[in-house]
């Protein structure tokens, strides 16, 4: 599976969609980018009068490319009869404020893959290659009842 293929696979859609690419994937490791545009609704609110990304949408931009993209090829290369992975744990520091504007990159590297279970270790990079956030995200195979 090409890293072009893997977005169109991702269960997710505007404007709950944080990948914008994926820049490299194997089978150990992914990379991929997310621009926070202005326009983004969360900023509305927080904060008032110094927008800031919130933490929790940082986890997610994290755990889709790092976890959920990288989950999807995995699950292509090993032909598994599943489709998507869902998070099901999260260990996560936050180092740095991302302001609405900023591109990240977030590389993840596998710690397993195995019965059912994708353990990876995740950073988020801004454009200065200054760590914005690290941790562990694990999840879980899915299989829709759809078969989708």
């Amino acid at each position: 599976m090409a890293p072009n293929e893997i977005i169109p696979k991702l269960p997710y859609s505007q404007p709950f969609l944080f990948v914008d690419e994926i820049s490299a994937v194997d089978d150990s490791n992914i990379e991929g980018a997310f621009t926070f545009r202005k326009e983004l609704a969360f900023y509305d609110g927080h904060f008032k009068d110094k927008p800031v990304t919130p933490g929790v949408i940082l986890m997610e931009c994290c755990a889709q490319i790092g976890l959920v993209c990288l989950g999807i090829y995995l699950i292509a290369q090993n032909q598994l009869e599943a489709n998507q992975i869902a998070m099901t744990s999260s260990e996560m520091e936050f180092l740095k404020a991302v302001f609405p504007g900023e591109t990240v990159k977030v590389v993840s590297e596998k710690v397993y893959f195995r019965f059912g279970k994708l353990k990876c270790r995740v950073k988020m990079f801004d454009t200065s290659e200054t760590l914005v956030c690290q941790g562990t995200l694990s999840g879980m195979i899915v299989k829709s009842d759809d078969g989708e």
